[in-house]
């Protein structure tokens, strides 16, 4: 099993910065790929960001390209979301997630274990 504690979440203003952390315990994620998703109330669920398990390859949604960055150390089997230049449409719960693979996914049915989540609240 693996437990994934997000943090880092909170209210910010538009315009600004915050940086999620998703620590994991239970078993390493070094070989696998880490994905970030968030859920806005009354939305379905949306692909944020993914990194590879060796940091190589990233992927974005469109809308976050260019203002968020995703990345992780291994050693501390965490995994980081960097988020700049926030819009109110950012506002979300965001998820962690650890892939069934190396690669990295914007598929939710790809991830097998997710985070509780944490509250992200932009306003304009």
């Amino acid at each position: 099993q693996v437990q994934l504690v997000e943090s880092g979440g909170g209210l910010v203003q538009a315009g600004g910065s915050l940086r999620l952390s998703c620590a994991a315990s239970g078993r390493t994620i070094s070989t696998y790929a880490m994905g970030w998703f968030r859920q806005a109330p009354g939305k379905e669920r949306e692909f944020v960001a993914a990194i590879s398990w060796s940091a190589l390859t990233t992927s974005y949604a469109d809308s976050v390209k260019g203002r968020f960055t995703i990345s992780r150390d291994n050693v501390k089997n965490t995994v980081y979301l960097q988020m700049n230049s926030l819009k109110p449409e950012d506002t979300a719960v965001y998820y962690c997630a650890r892939a069934r693979i190396g690669t990295p996914s914007g598929v939710p049915n790809d991830y097998a274990y997710w985070g509780q989540g944490t509250q992200v609240t932009v306003s304009s």
